[in-house]
Formats: structure tokens, sequence, C-alpha cells
């Protein structure tokens, strides 16, 4: 094999090694995620970019059906990423986990309660029973209108299940409405924001199909408005 022919297939493997390494990395050690709804503020923003720990929990390796061992199991007050139960095309939802196996979950008038005892609020716990406009929010009722957002329960966690709650309380779908989430569901630990873009004060134009400007004009608003968009406070929080 020539000089260069030998160079070429030197380069042909590092860079496969560096896709292969990237890979177990992403689906094994540390993944990225966006958060794109309201439901944990204001802990999480929307726009907020943050890294998971996907190891702790045992992460499963690509292409293989495997997991690997746990380093410890979801706890009350961690935020975890979790596949939403019966989706089959694997929507990641993120959570407050609440309640783990064997704990009796009630609410009672908008306070949760585990195992008889007030859970205390995080710092920045949001209760808000209208939008930013003023509209009142709807409350979902659960199965067979027993339950709803403000009062539910007395409930158990069933076995190798977690019970999770947005932060956000009056304005989250969570295991009030859905149930608890079954622990292979589990994908990581919620860890640091490393990006976070604020689209509420300063909206991109939309993008269509049938306008070909519509992009380049995306490109320049959000250039011309990067740094009052960007929400430089909020990177490399550590998310607790």
């Amino acid at each position: 094999m020539s000089q260069s022919g030998g160079t070429l297939w030197e380069n042909v493997k590092q860079i496969g090694l560096a896709v292969v390494l990237a890979l177990i990395i992403k689906t094994s050690i540390v993944e990225a995620y966006k958060i794109p709804t309201a439901s944990m503020e204001d802990t999480l923003l929307v726009g907020d970019f943050l890294l998971a720990n996907k190891f702790v929990y045992g992460a499963q390796l690509p292409l293989v059906n495997w997991r690997m061992p746990a380093v410890g199991d979801p706890e009350r007050g961690d935020i975890v990423i979790f596949i939403f139960p019966g989706d089959q095309n694997g929507t990641k939802y993120i959570k407050r986990c609440v309640g783990i196996p064997g704990d009796t979950i009630e609410v009672k008038n908008k306070n949760l309660y585990v195992n008889g005892e007030r859970f205390p609020d995080q710092d920045k716990a949001k209760f808000s029973d209208t939008t930013r406009l003023g509209n009142l929010r709807i409350q979902p009722r659960g199965p067979g209108g027993q339950n709803s957002r403000d009062n539910f329960g007395p409930y158990v966690v069933p076995k190798e299940s977690y019970f999770m709650m947005g932060d956000n309380r009056d304005n989250s779908y969570d295991s009030r409405f859905w149930g608890p989430v079954p622990a292979p569901l589990i994908l990581g630990e919620a860890m640091v924001i490393h990006w976070s873009w604020n689209d509420d004060e300063y909206p991109s134009p939309e993008v269509s199909v049938t306008d070909p400007l519509s992009v380049p004009r995306l490109f320049v608003f959000n250039v011309v408005h990067f740094f009052q968009k960007a929400r430089w406070e909020r990177l490399f929080d550590i998310i607790s």
C-alpha cells in the first residue's frame, strides 16, 4: 500500500473510532436534551439545553438489548428524563421524581404528601392557575373523574415504578394523569444547563416552505438579537 493510501486508511480508522466513541458516549454516558414545555418552570425554562447523566441509572448500550449496571436508582427529588409510558415513538419527558416504589402519594389542595409527610416545594416551584394572558388553566381529570390536578390519591406507587411531577404544578401533564413511569423507561438524570435560548421576548420569524426567504430571514434575525435571546446567566447552572 502506498504512503498516501496508508495515510488515508489511518484517517478513516480514526474517524470511525471517533464516531463509535461519540455514539457510545451519547447513548450510554451523557446526552443532550432541549426543554420544549413549561412544565418544569422555573427550575427549567423553555429553550434550556441540558446534559443528562445516562450512566447513573444504567444506560442502554447501542445496538444491543442490554442495560449497563446502575450506579443507583432514581430518588425522591431527582430530575429525571424518561420515555413517556405507552408512546411507541419514544417521546422523551423530563419531570421531578417525587415517589419511589411503595410510596403513598397524595395531593391535597395542591400540597403534595409522600407517605403522609409534606413533600417540600422546590425553591423554584411554581403555582399558577392562569396563563400569562390571564386565562384559566384547565384541570384535567383522572380516570373515572376521581382525581384532579389539585387533589389526588392516596395512590401507592407500584414496584419498579416511579411517580413523576413537574415543578410547575398547575401546568404539568404528569403521573397524576397518566400514571407512574416503569423503571425500564428511565433514561437519565439531568445534570447541567449548557445553553439557554429565550424565544419569548424576541420571537423568531416563522419558517415556511412556500417562502424561500424565510430561512435567511430567520438566520439574520437570530444573529441580530443573539445577545438578547441568549440567557447568559443560566449557562452551566447545575440542575437541582
